[in-house]
């Protein structure tokens, strides 16, 4: 039977007369002793992207015949010419072109080349050379088949038409996208690199519960579930890890952080995903202004990892410097400035003020003080934080965690890190006063209480937990998702999510 020679050669055949096809192939195969379910491993010593490297300088016409190497991956096409043929084999780090010839493999083992189809799995070994069209090439002296594809594979998944069909079947999008894979690889190195960065400083990683009585730290509805060992005692994913990695602090561990899921129950868009990774970072005796170089030092080391020791990175269609020192704003100052001086503080600090601007933004009523200043700043500041931007001194209204502004006990020691629009950081000096963060636990009860589902149940005992003492502690909560979409040049959180949430198929 005849090879794919690509998608072309697919299109116009109905999905059942392609796979039907395949699995007489297969069945070929079989018939001739080579059935590729039966291949244990493959004796790899090599990869698409060492050889190429490796073998840059060789000349046209010229040949590697005495350096023998084992590489396998996917056939992504088959190109025949009578008593020879091209492929190409994609492995994760990208192409190697094949060359097969029949007078060398003998005409059985070449015939079997006929019954492979694109997306088939192959272990080949050979030489390299460059071709007299200057493409370098794996010259094949042998090859086993490790894996069949029975399914066809798209040419390539894209447009909107298409897209949550890539997600849902992601393994095939990794298949025949190689940026898709590309960001995916990067992802891991980016958290590997985060891992480095942290552990080079004296922190210790920890693992802290998934499941809680009561999930605090943030501000958001969380999943509900129930655990039948404890006869069906309801708890709740955590929506945060920030209390327990703070009990840590309490305890004397002093430098601690997670790199864990978070779960919140709440909407899907560009930037939220229910399910999503949060580094949460502690350090005892660091104040606000010290986890700000730590930040910025974290960040730009990123950056270089991924460009390869620049400081500058392409984010749209946009060149931006990531050079230290980055900027730095006021919260209220910078809505202030961004509204032409109308939105004061004193407007922005009473909730009648506040009330009043969102109805001049034409924004609808919020619920809480709290809520209406986010909607405020979300409206006019955030639009204009595209360099990297430490917006500073938050209202304690909406940060009932952080330690008070010294002088200043309407504002807090608190910071967030945007970029593109988009919020990267939150970081903050910690409140270790047991009885202002009772306090501040009982005003969001009142909260609660007028309408804000997102405000979490106290967690008493973490006050208790204050009671023994924590020392002077600086927090910083980084979503992972968003800083790969941001070093990755991704608009969308679910193209740097392996499985992104969706409504279940069919």
């Amino acid at each position: 039977m005849s090879a794919d020679v690509g998608a072309e050669h697919e299109l116009g055949k109905t999905e059942a007369s392609l796979v039907a096809a395949r699995r007489e192939n297969l069945a070929a195969l079989r018939s001739r002793g080579r059935d590729p379910f039966e291949a244990r491993r493959f004796a790899v010593d090599t990869t698409a992207e060492d050889l190429l490297r490796q073998y840059e300088v060789l000349d046209v016409g010229a040949h590697a015949e005495s350096e023998n190497w084992n590489i396998a991956g996917r056939l992504m096409s088959i190109r025949t010419a009578g008593k020879t043929l091209f492929a190409d084999l994609h492995d994760r780090t990208g192409r190697l072109q094949l060359y097969v010839r029949k007078d060398e493999l003998g005409d059985e083992r070449f015939a079997d080349w006929n019954d492979l189809d694109r997306g088939d799995v192959v272990g080949v070994s050979g030489f390299m050379f460059r071709s007299k069209k200057g493409d370098l090439t794996l010259h094949v002296r042998s090859f086993e088949v490790l894996s069949k594809a029975l399914m066809p594979l798209p040419d390539k998944w894209h447009g909107l038409q298409d897209v949550e069909k890539r997600y849902r079947q992601r393994y095939v999008d990794l298949i025949v996208n190689s940026d898709v894979r590309d960001t995916m690889m990067m992802r891991s190195r980016i958290i590997a690199e985060t891992r480095r960065f942290i552990d080079g400083n004296g922190f210790y990683e920890c693992e802290t519960p998934t499941l809680l009585h009561v999930a605090g730290g943030a501000a958001a509805r969380p999943f509900l579930t129930n655990v039948n060992a404890l006869s069906g005692e309801e708890m709740q994913l955590r929506i945060a890890t920030e209390l327990n990695l703070k009990r840590l602090i309490v305890g004397g561990m002093e430098r601690v952080y997670e790199i864990g899921r978070i779960f919140r129950n709440e909407g899907i868009d560009t930037t939220h995903n229910p399910e999503f990774t949060m580094l949460e970072l502690y350090a005892a005796y660091w104040d606000v202004h010290d986890m700000m170089e730590f930040n910025e030092a974290l960040i730009s080391h990123l950056v270089g990892v991924v460009t390869g020791n620049d400081d500058k990175l392409t984010v749209g269609d946009r060149e931006i410097s990531f050079a230290r020192p980055f900027k730095r704003i006021s919260y209220l100052e910078g809505i202030a400035q961004h509204s032409g001086g109308r939105f004061t503080r004193e407007r922005l600090l009473d909730p009648d003020g506040a009330a009043a601007i969102l109805e001049e933004l034409g924004l609808p009523k919020s619920p809480t003080h709290g809520h209406a200043l986010d909607k405020i700043f979300e409206r006019v500041l955030e639009p204009h934080l595209i360099e990297p931007t430490f917006v500073m001194d938050y209202p304690v209204i909406i940060s009932p965690l952080s330690k008070r502004k010294s002088g200043d006990p309407d504002l807090v020691d608190r910071y967030e890190l945007f970029c593109n629009h988009m919020e990267i950081s939150n970081a903050f000096t910690e409140l270790n006063d047991p009885d202002d963060q009772r306090a501040r636990f009982e005003a969001q009860v009142r909260e609660r209480a007028q309408g804000d589902e997102e405000i979490p149940h106290p967690d008493w005992d973490f006050v208790r937990a204050l009671e023994y003492g924590m020392p002077p502690t600086a927090g910083i909560g980084i979503g992972m998702d968003r800083l790969v979409m941001l070093l990755t040049n991704n608009t969308s959180i679910r193209d740097v999510l392996l499985f992104p949430l969706q409504r279940q198929h069919g």
